[in-house]
């Protein structure tokens, strides 16, 4: 079964742009999948906290589907790549943020809203 991750790598900054896409899409094609993977390439920034002798890292957000059962190949991959500093692989299950709302709590919040104007006058 197919389920959707997401997964944040931290390369070292002192390599070049060339390099990190070539070493992500070796990463990747480990994977087998055939869906589109979403990169979004956060850049360069200052680590929270020194990591070894880093002060700096190249960030990258990925969010791809694959099955469960090549992901152990694929973390192998990421921890023998000397220039992967970290990196953080999750579930996908949904957006950041509150769930939608269905009509019926929409329309009590329009109602509670309302009330809430009338308590003003």
């Amino acid at each position: 079964m197919s389920r959707e991750y997401e997964a944040v790598y931290i390369f070292d900054s002192a390599l070049e742009d060339a390099a990190i896409a070539e070493k992500i899409e070796k990463h990747h094609a480990l994977l087998g999948t055939t869906d589109p993977i979403t990169l979004d390439h956060w850049g360069r920034r200052q680590l929270a906290y020194k990591i070894g002798s880093k002060e700096a890292g190249y960030y990258v957000v990925a969010r791809f589907k694959a099955e469960g059962k090549v992901l152990p190949e694929f973390e192998r991959s990421l921890k023998l790549d000397d220039t992967v500093i970290r990196y953080l692989i999750s579930v996908h299950e949904h957006e950041l943020g509150a769930p939608p709302m269905t009509e019926e709590q929409l329309a009590a919040r329009r109602a509670r809203d309302g009330d809430d104007d009338d308590d003003e006058e």
